[in-house]
C-alpha cells in the first residue's frame, strides 16, 4: 500500500489495495499476493550484512519511515539503551533464505553453502537481533511467533514488562515476508484464494498473502501529551486451542481476548467506535468471529477488514493492524473493506463497504491465530 504513514493513509482514504496476481518469486499458483516493492533491492548497513535476508530487508525498510529511528533514538538517551526493550513478532522470519539456499546446496553431498548462515536470517529470533542492533539497545529482546497473533500479543509482552519495571519503553510490532512454504503450505491446506481476498463476502473462499513491516515505540504515558497521541488501553489474549488450524466455531477464544481487552481498558462495549476485524475471508473464521463480535458487542459497532487491502501479513498482521487503527484515530478515517461485493446474511455485523468520515475515540483490533491463540487489543486518542 505504501511506505509510511502519509503513503498507507492515502491509500486508505483512495480505497486503493495492494495486491495484484502473484508474481513472487518461481511460486506458479493462481493467486493474489500483498509484494512490497523494492525488497530485493534494499542493501544492509554493512556492519548489519551477517542479517542480510527478505524479512530484515522488510524490516529495514520499515525502521527507516516516519522519523521512527530517530524517535527510538531519543528514547534511549532518555530512559538509556538497556531501558528500551524490543517486542517484535514474525512467523516466516527468514525462511527464504533458507529456500534460496536450498537451491544452492552441494550437488554431492546435498551440504548448504558456506555463506548461508541460519543464525542470523532463517531463525525467528534473527528479527529481534537485527533491530537490536541496529538500535544499539541493550535491554530486553524477545520474538513472538504464534502465527498469525504474532505481533498483536507482542503490545501484551513489552506493556507487561513495562508494568513490571523492567523497562520504560518499547519497540513493539512484526515483520513477516513471503516466501515459498508460506504461499504451498497455506495452498495444500486449501485456504488461498484464487482472487483478491473478500473478506465477509457470502462467496469468501480463501486468503491472499501479504508481507508487511510495522513498528510502534510504546513509552510510559508522560505528564503532557500530544492531542494526536494514541494509548494502548486495553490488552485481551486468550489460547482456545480447538484445533491446530480452525477456530472454535462459536468463536468462544475470540470472545475471551476482547472481553479481557475491555476489562483492561475499563470500557463497556458500546464505547468502541470500530474494530479491525481479523477477517481473513476463509469461511470458518469469518464465521466464527462474527458469531463472537456479535456475543460480545451486538450488531451495531462499526467495523471491516482491512485484509482486503493488504493480504494477511501473517505474523506482521497485529501490529499493522495496530498502526492502521492509530490512522482511524488520528484522522477520524473509518477504513471499509475492499472486494467485498455481497455481506454474507448469516454473518450479522455493521460491516463497511465504504469509508466513513466519524470521529473515534476508542477502536478494537482483533487477531487471531492458528491454534486458537488470540488477541484483541484497543487504542484510544489522547485528545
Amino acid at each position: 500500500m505504501g511506505r509510511g504513514l502519509p503513503q498507507t493513509l492515502a491509500a486508505l482514504r483512495q480505497r486503493r489495495g495492494g495486491l495484484a496476481p502473484n508474481a513472487f518469486d518461481t511460486v506458479d499458483l493462481p493467486t493474489f499476493t500483498g509484494e512490497v516493492s523494492g525488497v530485493d533491492a534494499v542493501r544492509l548497513p554493512a556492519q548489519l550484512r551477517a542479517f542480510d535476508c527478505r524479512n530484515n530487508r522488510l524490516a529495514y525498510l520499515g525502521l527507516m519511515q516516519d522519523g521512527f529511528a530517530d524517535a527510538v533514538a531519543t528514547a534511549a538517551r532518555k530512559y538509556g539503551a538497556q531501558r528500551v526493550g524490543i517486542f517484535l513478532g514474525t512467523s516466516t522470519s527468514g525462511i527464504l533464505q533458507t529456500e534460496l539456499a536450498y537451491r544452492r546446496r552441494d550437488l554431492f553431498n546435498g551440504a548448504l553453502p558456506a555463506d548461508f548462515v541460519y543464525d542470523t536470517t532463517h531463525n525467528t529470533f534473527s528479527l529481534a537481533d537485527f533491530t537490536r542492533h541496529y538500535f544499539g539497545l541493550t535491554g530486553p529482546a524477545v520474538v513472538v511467533s504464534s502465527a498469525c497473533s504474532s505481533s498483536a500479543k507482542v503490545f501484551a509482552s513489552a506493556g507487561r514488562m513495562m508494568a513490571a519495571g523492567l523497562i520504560d519503553a518499547a519497540v513493539v510490532g512484526g515483520v513477516d515476508s513471503l516466501c515459498l512454504t508460506t504461499l504451498y503450505g497455506f495452498n495444500s491446506l486449501g485456504l488461498i484464494s484464487s482472487q483478491a481476498c473478500r473478506p465477509f463476502d457470502v462467496a469468501r473462499d480463501g486468503i491472499s498473502i501479504g508481507e508487511a513491516a510495522a513498528f510502534a515505540l510504546l513509552e510510559r504515558v508522560p505528564e503532557c501529551l500530544d492531542e494526536d497521541a494514541v494509548l494502548l488501553l486495553g490488552v485481551g489474549e486468550s489460547s482456545d486451542a480447538y484445533h491446530m488450524s480452525s477456530p472454535h466455531p462459536d468463536g468462544l477464544g475470540a470472545c475471551m481476548a476482547m472481553r479481557e481487552a475491555l476489562k483492561t481498558a475499563h470500557l463497556d462495549p458500546g464505547d468502541i467506535d470500530y474494530i479491525n476485524l481479523h477477517g481473513t475471508a476463509t469461511p470458518s473464521n469469518d464465521a466464527a468471529e462474527s458469531k463472537a463480535v456479535s456475543a460480545v458487542f451486538g450488531s451495531r459497532t462499526p467495523c471491516s477488514s482491512t485484509k482486503g487491502a493488504t493480504g494477511h501479513t501473517l505474523g506482521a498482521a497485529g501490529g499493522l493492524e495496530a498502526v492502521i487503527c492509530a490512522l482511524a484515530l488520528q484522522n477520524g478515517l473509518l477504513p471499509g473493506g475492499l472486494n467485498t461485493q455481497q455481506l454474507d446474511p448469516l454473518l450479522p455485523l455493521n460491516y463497511l463497504l465504504e469509508n466513513r468520515e466519524q470521529p473515534a475515540s476508542h477502536v478494537l483490533s482483533n487477531s487471531f491465530g492458528f491454534g486458537g491463540t488470540n488477541c484483541s487489543l484497543i487504542f484510544g486518542r489522547a485528545g
